[in-house]
């Protein structure tokens, strides 16, 4: 941070597709946060919705910032409007999060992670909502609540996987050290301003996921650390703006971009093991796939396979 005397401007940018209703829970509890020696500015940008989330948002929260983009530019390119935005307007930092979340009262204690002068992005510990946990039925009525969806970053460079730390267990104290990580998850990622002044904002190549771990992994090559904060504590409605788990949406997006930021950062074992298995793929049985692998080969990035609209 700068000093302790001095307010450092915090800019949040959420996206919204069709997700009012998330989004106004999410804005509601910006509202409680602790704001001591922040200047906290929220911006929302509209990704072409077509309902009235617009209309909605405004009217319920008139102190927030909406831009609207006309079209659903994707995770990436409705995050580096808000982004491009926040840069011009002054942000020290930039505090990207999910609309599907709802953030404690001290979420914003993320901002601990900047006093190391090196770091460059930080991520909060996100639980599952409440009754929203991929196994529900596994938890009784007091763990609800308190069950993992982020905490720490794995990246598995022998596969080129990222996966979530610590996900589905219950919190026991077990991930309560602020502590460096392989990258954070875009759900809750705030980042210091000079990131994107030196590498950019996030590749709208990517479109929607692995967005997050490319913009960790740039940021790490030039001299940035990455940090977990536990203190900072946020509920994530899993999956609420894409669908839901284990869809087509994210079949094709993930296969396809698996490729692209395994071809960029993976060791050349990982990229020829890759290879082959993106081989196998195109004769595979899984059209959705198959499609995915083709696209990579011939460059076909941003978007290239259209989600189902859906209200929330």
């Amino acid at each position: 941070m700068k000093t302790t005397h001095t307010q450092v401007r915090v800019f949040v940018v959420i996206v919204n597709w069709n997700g009012k209703n998330d989004t106004l829970t999410c804005l509601s509890s910006l509202l409680s946060i602790n704001k001591e020696k922040v200047r906290l500015h929220v911006i929302v940008v509209d990704n072409g919705s077509t309902d009235d989330s617009v209309r909605g948002i405004q009217e319920k929260h008139p102190w927030v910032k909406m831009l609207t983009t006309g079209e659903n530019l994707g995770f990436t390119g409705g995050n580096n409007a808000g982004i491009r935005y926040a840069l011009r307007e002054g942000a020290d930092y930039i505090w990207l999060l999910n609309n599907d979340t709802i953030v404690d009262k001290d979420a914003l204690s993320i901002l601990r992670a900047f006093e190391d002068p090196g770091a460059g992005i930080a991520g909060s510990k996100i639980y599952f909502a409440p009754g929203k946990e991929y196994h529900k039925d596994r938890y009784s009525q007091s763990e609800r609540g308190k069950v993992f969806w982020y905490a720490g970053g794995i990246i598995d460079w022998a596969n080129m996987y990222a996966s979530h730390r610590g996900v589905d267990a219950v919190d026991e104290g077990q991930y309560d050290r602020l502590e460096q990580t392989p990258f954070i998850t875009g759900c809750s990622m705030m980042a210091r301003r000079g990131v994107f002044e030196k590498i950019g904002v996030l590749d709208d190549r990517l479109y929607l996921y692995l967005e997050d771990v490319d913009i960790c992994l740039r940021a790490k090559r030039h001299g940035f650390s990455l940090w977990y904060v536990p203190s900072s504590i946020v509920w994530h409605v899993n999956a609420g703006s894409s669908g839901g788990a284990g869809n087509p949406l994210q079949d094709y997006y993930i296969t396809r971009n698996r490729l692209l930021v395994g071809f960029r950062w993976a060791p050349i074992r990982t990229k020829a093991a890759l290879l082959r298995e993106a081989v196998r793929m195109l004769s595979g049985p899984h059209p959705i796939k198959r499609k995915a692998v083709l696209d990579a080969f011939l460059g076909k990035w941003g978007k290239q396979y259209e989600p189902k609209k859906h209200k929330n």
